[in-house]
């Protein structure tokens, strides 16, 4: 399957990789820009490109027949995301319970176009002990880039313009949308 990841990711789509993925069993990896549902796709084929296990999380009823065998079967994890349950915590919980989980979130926390991220990948990363990677799917350049883990300071201001900074210039599917 990796073979043929590679051939269609370099060769038919003619994408190219900056970077390689760390060396880690646990981490938050967040992908920016999110603007399309093909980010989901091209987020399984360069798994498989690099052949590493990353996981997502879901609500709880996405893993529910008809379609929850799919989205088990490609890394998701399913969480309560109800107002009573505190997310980070029980996301948490999930790292603690596997010996490799790497969550992928997209800060954006929407394919529509913001003016500010969400936080919740830092307070997870922090809670859980694990660094964040940074992921970007730049459309533009047809090119992933890669971030080597960072572990989240404490200080949630100086680490967000890092961060940002990595994302600067990236195009997403849909242009108008990019962080």
């Amino acid at each position: 399957m990796q073979a043929l990841a590679k051939f269609i990711y370099y060769k038919l789509l003619g994408w190219k990789t900056v970077g390689t993925f760390p060396d880690v069993d646990k981490c938050v990896v967040i992908v920016v820009p999110h603007t399309s549902w093909v980010d989901f796709f091209l987020g399984l084929l360069i798994r498989k490109v690099w052949n590493q296990e990353i996981n997502y999380i879901g609500k709880k009823s996405l893993f529910d027949s008809p379609f929850g065998w799919f989205f088990k079967w490609t890394g998701g994890a399913p969480i309560d995301r109800s107002k009573s349950s505190d997310t980070v915590k029980a996301t948490a919980k999930v790292f603690e319970s596997r010996d490799v989980f790497r969550l992928t979130l997209a800060p954006e926390g929407t394919r529509k176009k913001v003016t500010e991220w969400k936080t919740g990948f830092y307070y997870i990363a922090k809670e859980a002990k694990v660094p964040i990677v940074m992921v970007a799917f730049d459309f533009g350049k047809k090119q992933i880039k890669v971030s080597q883990p960072h572990f989240p300071s404490g200080d949630l201001e100086k680490d967000l313009k890092v961060y940002k900074d990595f994302y600067k210039g990236v195009i997403g599917k849909v242009p108008e949308y990019s962080y």
